[in-house]
């Protein structure tokens, strides 16, 4: 390769012999990390190096930027596949019956737990008749705790694992004649769930590179992060992110309509996208654009109500339970506030709870904080010097939720990927902040463990969640510069208003607080 330039220089055609290139972004449009990112241009070198001045871009017939980041993708995945594939071994018990071999805590051990597996029988799947929100049994019958359970999962995700338990269920009928392979059924439907949540990471990487347009080898830190290796099969998050970040991706073609019915479906799916409705009002509200952001808000509602109103109209104890468990849901182990309780010894907000009591102060106090640190954020939207990019607010919004909520299971890191690769495309702070965040998973795991089997105080977990915590604000803190410093924004240095923007993208301002500081000033004086 021949020499490199500089650091944010863009890459330049080389001659009249280069066709025009109708299908993609012009050389002269594209971004090489090779060229702006050290961290890349060091990894390139066993592979020839950052690209050279006069490399031809984008003629490459096979090996195009799309396919090979799907393809880091898939190998990542196949990663996290093998990271959960000790949880699903099995072994023959005294009568030749095949078990899954968690023997000796292997879940922990191995650190391969998944939440898909225990819930296959824990939410009843594996029993014939069943179905989500409709079947009902008993938890600790016979004993002064016993309360009736349904289905946890909001009611897309519910489906998902009902269907997936179908799929299996019917695989282990054609593979018991001898015509596939044999296995246990709840072994079958991790597979399929597994390749149905690749599918939708999959999904998630495509959508980050549509979106990123120039910077589209910004998607690789997408397809190559540690947390997907980590989490992607830990639970079912993954359908929510890509319903979430093929929504925006709608809404930066301009189609509000689509974008609302996919934020609606991930809303169905996890709560989380629907919080995304709020920076789009807002920036819309700055923009003038507030006609498509109510569309997209009204369409995502719609498609919400339709998706959950058969099951309330039929099973609404079922319907309601993920909104009850949630409700009586203490402190979970990966917060802030379990931190603080654990460190200083204190008992919490509500103090010690009996079985099923709502920790009502909890609640209202996580609640508060949210909706403060949303206000800040609507503030920060609004007094900018320059309208923020839509992925910016949408990180900021989403991080606060995680930072504030009384949960932060350790999947829901899922959700801020895209977005922070959108918001900042930092590789080095963003790999610093995934590898931080994977690695939770360790103390995590060995903490579930117990002391009394060799395991570790909940000390060195919880201070790795601290680290993670301050890797998230320590983003977030950047992303609140760049907005107030636009010219440290490298998307908006490439030449990009908001990529993400749609109906956004080169806007004028019609509303902001600036402005009515600055009459304000000027009618004082």
């Amino acid at each position: 390769m021949s020499g490199e330039p500089d650091g944010n220089e863009s890459v330049q055609p080389t001659g009249t012999s280069l066709l025009e290139d109708t299908e993609s972004l012009g050389p002269d449009e594209r971004v090489a990390p090779t060229w702006t990112e050290s961290l890349v241009r060091s990894l390139s070198r066993p592979f020839g190096g950052p690209l050279g001045r006069h490399a031809s871009v984008g003629r490459q017939w096979f090996w195009t930027a799309t396919r090979v980041i799907l393809l880091l993708a898939v190998v990542v995945l196949a990663l996290g596949w093998l990271q959960k594939s000790p949880c699903i071994q099995t072994v023959k018990d005294d009568k030749g019956v095949l078990q899954l071999d968690w023997s000796g805590n292997r879940q922990y051990v191995a650190m391969c737990y998944s939440d898909v597996v225990p819930l296959y029988t824990a939410e009843r799947l594996d029993q014939p008749g069943t179905f989500p929100y409709r079947t009902s049994w008993i938890d600790g019958e016979g004993t002064p705790q016993a309360h009736i359970r349904y289905m946890e999962y909001p009611v897309l995700t519910g489906l998902f694992q009902w269907f997936n338990a179908k799929l299996a269920q019917g695989y282990i009928s054609i593979a018991s004649s001898g015509i596939l392979p044999f296995t246990m059924t709840v072994v079958a439907y991790f597979d399929f769930i597994a390749f149905f949540l690749s599918l939708a990471w999959l999904v998630v990487v495509w959508s980050v590179m549509r979106i990123a347009r120039r910077r589209m080898w910004d998607a690789a830190l997408v397809a190559v992060s540690p947390l997907v290796i980590v989490q992607a099969f830990t639970n079912f998050d993954t359908l929510a992110v890509a319903f979430a970040t093929a929504a925006l991706l709608a809404w930066a073609r301009k189609k509000p309509i689509l974008a609302g019915i996919l934020l609606g479906l991930g809303g169905a799916a996890k709560l989380y996208p629907l919080f995304l409705l709020g920076p789009l009002l807002l920036l819309c509200w700055r923009g003038g654009r507030m006609k498509q952001g109510l569309t997209t808000t009204v369409s995502a509602l719609a498609m919400w109500a339709a998706v959950n109103a058969p099951i309330y109209l039929l099973y609404r104890p079922g319907w309601w339970e993920f909104f009850r468990l949630n409700t009586e849901r203490g402190v979970d182990p990966d917060t802030l506030y379990n931190v603080v309780e654990y460190f200083t010894g204190w008992l919490g907000f509500d103090g010690p709870l009996a079985q099923n009591q709502v920790p009502t102060i909890l609640n209202t106090v996580s609640a508060v904080l949210f909706l403060l640190c949303c206000a800040g954020i609507a503030w920060v939207t609004m007094s900018a010097p320059m309208r923020p990019r839509l992925a910016q607010v949408c990180l900021l919004v989403v991080a606060a939720f995680l930072l504030t909520n009384k949960v932060w299971s350790p999947q829901y890191s899922l959700w801020l990927v895209p977005l922070a690769v959108l918001a900042i495309p930092r590789w080095k702070p963003l790999l610093a902040w995934m590898t931080i965040d994977a690695l939770v998973w360790v103390p995590r795991m060995f903490f579930y463990l117990g002391t009394d089997k060799k395991g570790l105080p909940a000390g060195p977990f919880l201070t790795f969640v601290v680290a993670r915590d301050l890797a998230v604000i320590g983003l977030c803190i950047l992303v609140i510069r760049e907005i107030y410093r636009p010219e440290l924004d490298l998307v908006r240095r490439t030449g990009d208003d908001d990529p993400m923007g749609g109906f956004l993208d080169g806007a004028a301002d019609r509303f902001t607080f600036r402005r009515r500081q600055r009459l304000m000033t000027a009618s004082v004086s």
